[in-house]
């Protein structure tokens, strides 16, 4: 990985599970171009971290999908997003 951006990250939760567990190291490359269907880690403006599967991305939406069926998709408003 060549990004000096690059930072490790620790998984908190079953949401992304079976790939992603509890405790899990992953590496996010914040500068990396992401398309639909791509694991992403996004931050809401209130401090919120998500792992999560990318839907869709439009001007307004971004939607976002757990591995985990127990757990629910999540919306967001692009303005509630602080990156992906």
């Amino acid at each position: 990985l060549n990004d000096p951006n690059a930072f490790a990250l620790e998984i908190t939760g079953d949401s992304m599970e079976p790939v992603f567990r509890d405790g899990d190291t992953i590496i996010v490359a914040p500068h990396a171009s992401v398309r639909r269907g791509d694991r992403v880690v996004a931050k809401t403006v209130e401090g919120e971290v998500l792992a999560k599967v990318l839907v869709r991305r439009t001007a307004r939406h971004i939607d976002l999908q757990s591995l985990n069926p127990a757990h629910e998709d999540r919306s967001l408003e692009i303005a509630e997003v602080e990156w992906v």
